[in-house]
């Protein structure tokens, strides 16, 4: 199973066809495909502008007409921001993202229609697509073809991306506290709460100290971390002064 084909329909300059590429390499993404592209093919303005991504440019394969381009694929849709008269599901690129997944886990070929520079996709090449996809832009619809690109093979990626979204970094040496270490955090803290009279009435202590629990919880320290807020507390807790020179 491939990834979706990135069909360029009558793409206009070959640096846009190389900023494609290159934003293909970035996302997974490596079946160019160019219709009727306007300068000819090969186009050395779009090797050099790939940078990293030239063997996709050298891949790409080349077709008279969008209905050749698409001929093997199962789902397809066009990327357009202009209104076009007939019926068609209109989709964002983080919904036909997810579209595309879901039919490549089905084994199904795709591909994501791009139009030209100039005027972008006619009527004709909007009808052979399963759906349109409209990114939603803020004064001004028209996008780069290689932004375009860039923008779908991004929401492409992210829609099997298991990155977390958000993470803390700890350093490459750093281990996170076991659950024993911060078992005895727990009882340091609660130990020197009570003896402070922090935690008071009793009858709230339980409760109060299943909040700190699960504050710190959250924060996912280290064992280094666990060491140091346990000095802390010692230096607090016992008027531990050090001296300034």
């Amino acid at each position: 199973m491939s990834a979706p084909a990135i069909i360029l329909s009558h793409p206009q300059l070959g640096e846009n066809i190389g900023a494609a590429a290159r934003a293909m390499k970035n996302f997974g993404l490596a079946d160019l495909r160019l219709v009727a592209p306007r300068d000819g093919w090969p186009n050395e303005k779009a090797t050099a502008m790939a940078a990293g991504a030239a063997d996709i440019v050298e891949a790409a394969r080349i077709f008279e007409t969008t209905e050749a381009a698409l001929a093997d694929l199962q789902l397809v849709y066009a990327t357009t921001a202009r209104e076009r008269g007939f019926a068609k599901p209109v989709l964002t690129p983080a919904a036909a993202a997810t579209r595309l997944r879901e039919a490549h886990s089905a084994g199904h070929q795709t591909g994501i229609l791009f139009g030209g520079e100039r005027s972008g996709l006619d009527n004709h090449e909007v009808s052979l697509a399963t759906a349109i996809v409209n990114i939603p832009t803020d004064s001004f619809a028209s996008l780069n073809l290689g932004q375009a690109v860039l923008l779908l093979g991004y929401e492409w990626f992210k829609a099997a991306d298991e990155t977390p979204a958000l993470r803390l970094e700890h350093g490459p040496l750093a281990k996170l506290a076991t659950g024993e270490e911060m078992a005895h955090l727990f009882a340091h803290l609660e130990e020197e709460l009570l003896k402070s009279g922090f935690l008071y009435p009793p009858d709230k202590t339980e409760a109060m100290m299943r909040n700190i629990r699960a504050m710190l919880t959250r924060a996912d320290f280290t064992d280094q971390e666990v060491r140091t807020l346990r000095g802390m507390i010692v230096a607090l807790t016992r008027g531990k002064r050090r001296a300034l020179s």
